[in-house]
């Protein structure tokens, strides 16, 4: 036990980022049952709309719609504006709403105000519009 007290002592920046990435690899792994919502790749994504009456909810400004295009069929709510737009979405509190954003961050942060508000089935659409693309998938321009 002493060799352990003496190793850790001596080697105190080799045990902190052994636990740090303890730590991030455990939030990998379990963050999304943590934060109360999953994060879905499109594939996953197309599956759940093919299966269930899914709304889909772009949360990123008005420019980027423009700029990257906007999966047919989204409602467009900013996230700066989600908060007070929960009641317009209210007919949708049990139906799987997929959040989207350009990367999946803010769309993240739009999943857990959603949860907060009652929403039962959320998802984060992972790598955001950007994966959606990336995986060949069609996006709109308006």
């Amino acid at each position: 036990m002493e060799e352990l007290s003496t190793f850790i002592f001596n080697n105190w920046e080799l045990v902190a980022a052994f636990v740090m990435t303890l730590v991030m690899l455990f939030f990998n792994i379990y963050g999304d049952q943590l934060r109360g919502f999953e994060s879905i790749t499109p594939e996953a994504a197309i599956r759940l709309m093919n299966e269930d009456d899914t709304v889909l909810l772009d949360v990123r400004a008005k420019d980027e719609l423009t700029k990257d295009g906007q999966i047919k069929g989204a409602s467009h709510i900013p996230l700066n504006q989600l908060k007070n737009s929960l009641g317009d979405l209210d007919k949708h509190r049990t139906h799987p709403v997929i959040a989207i954003c350009r990367s999946g961050q803010r769309s993240g942060v739009a999943c857990s105000q959603m949860k907060k508000g009652g929403f039962e089935k959320v998802y984060n659409l992972k790598g955001g519009i950007r994966s959606w693309k990336n995986a060949g998938l069609p996006v709109s321009y308006k």
